[in-house]
């Protein structure tokens, strides 16, 4: 494409799709100040409100890829529009729900109209924009995104006080409406003709392999992690990624064509991609949890609390600082520096914020805005540069996997880490049963019993956050180490490669 091509109106465009992004993105954190509404209100456990943000997630993860394709085959404005207008009835059940499965059943809902979201927006971009301003405008989703991220803690802290907890869903159903008008008016169709039929067999697969294997981690402290339960569900979970995998690698149009993962600028940017998802996801989940149940803030005071991590990434992405600093940077560099910095923010809130002091808290999160500034449009640029042109659709999902699947592991394993330390914390004669939730365990310890139940959770909140730290920090050198064996040569761009994408509009 070159400059006398580009669209009078590509800008627009960009700012079509990232508020296609910023609904799902929104209603990825504007449920973590509800997590204590939900377990006083529909009798939720920990384990349940786990499930009520992974279900949402998980659904994602496993429908991205399968969507990309669906997108690049038949057209990826039809597939926005199929998912704003599933998203906004899911958002409409979740509402309504009346007891937790339920709750947990329209999340997932939602998850599947998110998962068609996700799996156009970068594409789309990458189809309007020109080579030299794709970075830019890579820069610019990523910021928006983030402003989803700012925004859905205080926005679900203002409905939580003045209304009741399905109000933070009902709040989507304005603004998925305003995607569809958007969307149907603006953004043009664009399509790959020799896109591969969707796979929807590696499509289930993939998703019950997550499904099993996350319910584990979930289920492991509450009923043993040598218990049945999380013994079955663990195994099949195995099974059913094997035979994806096996599955993928004998079929002529593969969901995931496995042959990626030989690119190692691609195997470090998947890398950096699941750690920052997995520490943002882990974190907050954890966090505001730390912020109502310990120091004791309103869900809207928790909400404006955990905003400086997504307004800093706002603050350095809008005014093209961090964009500046990237391009500057090698991939690797970027990565690495990025995941440094959001593990350096995570081992702050664990240790400054442990005695009540939230100005260390602050601290942690500025830290980690940072970081994600830094790595997050490296690790897209980095993606979407190693795999073929013609499957942009499969790149844009691809990010939306890494991103939903990180967040959905980091709040199971750190949940994990949760409620395994707190239960091994509790004072002598609570049933086991206590452990499942802060608000169950002081019912059972009773008044005297009470500072020693809320000591234990602060400590188990520490340790989760630290175990986050180091995690990030050991998988940021290793992204770092893969994408510096990838060499730095750029591929062709996509207008140069003939690709024969059919575009309207």
């Amino acid at each position: 494409m070159s400059q006398a091509e580009r669209r009078a109106d590509r800008w627009l465009i960009l700012a079509v799709i990232c508020l296609a992004q910023l609904v799902v993105v929104l209603d990825n954190t504007i449920l973590n100040v509800a997590v204590p509404s939900l377990t006083r209100e529909l009798g939720a456990t920990t384990a349940q409100t786990q499930w009520v943000i992974g279900a949402y997630s998980l659904a994602q993860a496993g429908l991205l890829i399968a969507a990309g394709g669906l997108a690049d085959r038949y057209g990826r404005k039809k597939v926005q529009l199929l998912g704003l207008a599933l998203f906004g009835v899911g958002s409409l059940g979740a509402a309504l729900a009346g007891n937790p499965g339920e709750l947990i059943a329209a999340r997932a809902g939602m998850g599947v109209g998110g998962s068609l979201l996700l799996a156009t927006s970068l594409a789309i971009i990458v189809r309007t924009f020109d080579a030299d301003e794709q970075p830019k405008a890579i820069t610019i989703w990523t910021a928006i995104a983030s402003v989803g991220v700012a925004l859905g803690p205080v926005i679900g802290g203002v409905l939580i006080e003045h209304f009741w907890w399905g109000s933070v869903f009902l709040v989507n159903l304005p603004v998925a409406a305003l995607g569809l008008i958007a969307v149907a008016w603006l953004v043009p169709e664009s399509k790959d003709p020799r896109g591969d039929r969707p796979d929807l067999l590696g499509a289930v697969l993939s998703t019950a392999g997550l499904v099993g294997v996350v319910y584990a981690i979930i289920q492991g402290p509450g009923t043993g992690w040598t218990g049945s339960r999380t013994l079955v569900a663990g195994g099949l979970g195995l099974l059913f990624l094997l035979a994806f995998v096996l599955w993928e690698r004998r079929i002529e149009h593969p969901l995931l064509d496995l042959a990626f993962f030989r690119n190692a600028r691609f195997r470090g940017a998947i890398s950096g991609g699941v750690l920052v998802s997995f520490g943002m996801g882990g974190s907050l989940f954890l966090l505001t949890q730390h912020l109502q149940f310990v120091l004791g803030y309103g869900p809207l005071s928790a909400g404006l609390r955990t905003a400086p991590m997504a307004l800093t990434v706002i603050a350095l992405n809008l005014t093209g600082v961090g964009m500046r600093l990237t391009m500057k940077l090698s991939p690797p560099i970027a990565i690495a520096s990025g995941l440094t910095l959001l593990a350096a923010g995570l081992a702050a809130i664990a240790e400054f914020g442990r005695d009540g002091s939230y100005p260390g808290i602050l601290l942690g999160l500025v830290l980690m805005g940072a970081g994600v500034a830094c790595a997050q449009p490296a690790m897209a640029g980095a993606i979407m540069t190693s795999i073929p042109p013609e499957k942009a659709g499969i790149g844009s999902g691809l990010m939306g996997t890494l991103s939903e699947f990180g967040n959905s592991l980091g709040v199971a394993v750190l949940g994990a880490v949760l409620t395994a330390g707190f239960a091994g914390s509790l004072p002598a004669g609570l049933p086991d049963s206590a452990a499942r939730s802060l608000p169950e365990a002081l019912a059972a310890a009773g008044p005297s019993a009470a500072h020693q139940v809320r000591s234990a959770f602060a400590d188990s909140l520490t340790t989760s956050q630290l175990i986050g730290a180091v995690a990030v920090l050991l998988g940021g050198f290793l992204a770092a180490w893969l994408l510096s064996r990838a060499g730095t040569a750029q591929p062709v761009p996509a207008a140069q490669q003939g690709e024969p994408v059919t575009q309207e509009g």
